[in-house]
């Protein structure tokens, strides 16, 4: 393995890692409105994005985009489903359902394999089609069982899975396409700071410097360490060790969700993620048969 493969794996278990513990660090901001929090995630994000692109002087590709207002409707769409997708986290964290949120990221997967057959005519191959088969009769066995929909998973693997359609469709690197979308939430999210503070008073004010304001200050930065190192792991292994190792996350949240703060887990949702875990486990075999089948046959020509 050359240098730079080791430095990709590195950096994948960093991005990995890193929204693996994510759920730690919004338990200490517990204190303090979501939608606050919201607002500073997204205020700090876009400041320390803007901030690396300065650095980096990655900047010239901002001209060409007066010239395309479909990709910033594009973006600006993307950008709304981040803010969803961060909502419904930040809530499923505060209200005690950590374990959920590994669900929703455990069927991220199948369900982008799943919309990439609806809305780009992809083929699904046989052993996707029986790893979508089976993880929707694990959402259909939870369903039924706890007489409702598991819609915290559900919106998280949405949300995300929609995301993942749009970013298909521009051609940006992830940091150029992230700070595009900070910025054009920066107006949404200082309008929504000035709201929650005329509800009550704002973390800067109420006595909160510096621990709470410092934790705040530090969204953007936890916010944009795994998206920057995600791409640079891309760019580094092989797409299906990264995608191996994408279970990372899930599987440190369900960790976190059951054994640190002590979720309650029933034998009815042990079963449905069993569902969930098989069909992963499936997907991951097939798509790790379907690369090395593909590699054996082009080294024949």
């Amino acid at each position: 393995m050359n240098p730079s493969s080791y430095r990709g794996y590195l950096y994948a278990l960093i991005a990995f890692g890193t929204w693996g513990f994510l759920p730690v660090y919004w338990k200490q901001l517990h204190a303090l409105p979501m939608l606050e929090i919201l607002a500073h995630r997204m205020i700090w994000s876009a400041a320390t994005m803007i901030i690396a692109l300065a650095v980096l002087k990655d900047l010239a590709w901002l001209p060409a985009l007066r010239n395309s207002p479909r990709t910033l409707l594009l973006v600006f769409a993307a950008a709304l489903l981040t803010a969803a997708n961060w909502i419904t986290y930040l809530w499923a964290v505060e209200t005690g359902f950590v374990a959920k949120i590994s669900l929703g990221y455990f069927i991220n997967p199948l369900l982008s394999v799943f919309l990439a057959r609806l809305f780009l005519g992809e083929r699904l191959r046989r052993g996707q089609k029986i790893a979508v088969s089976i993880a929707v009769a694990g959402v259909i066995y939870l369903t039924v069982s706890l007489g409702e929909l598991p819609w915290i998973a559900l919106s998280l693997a949405g949300t995300f899975g929609v995301y993942g359609l749009i970013r298909k469709k521009i051609d940006l690197s992830g940091m150029q396409f992230f700070s595009l979308e900070m910025t054009l939430l920066l107006v949404p999210a200082l309008l929504l700071l000035l709201y929650t503070g005329q509800q009550a008073p704002a973390a800067w004010t109420a006595g909160a410097w510096p621990r709470l304001s410092l934790l705040l200050l530090g969204t953007g930065v936890v916010s944009a360490i795994p998206l920057v190192s995600f791409g640079a792991a891309a760019r580094l292994i092989p797409l299906s060790s990264l995608g191996l190792m994408q279970y990372i996350a899930p599987s440190t949240q369900f960790i976190l969700g059951v054994f640190l703060y002590k979720e309650p887990f029933t034998t009815v949702e042990l079963i449905g993620y069993g569902f969930i875990w098989t069909a992963l486990i499936l997907y991951s075999l097939e798509g790790l048969h379907h690369t090395r089948t593909a590699l054996r046959s082009s080294s024949l020509f």
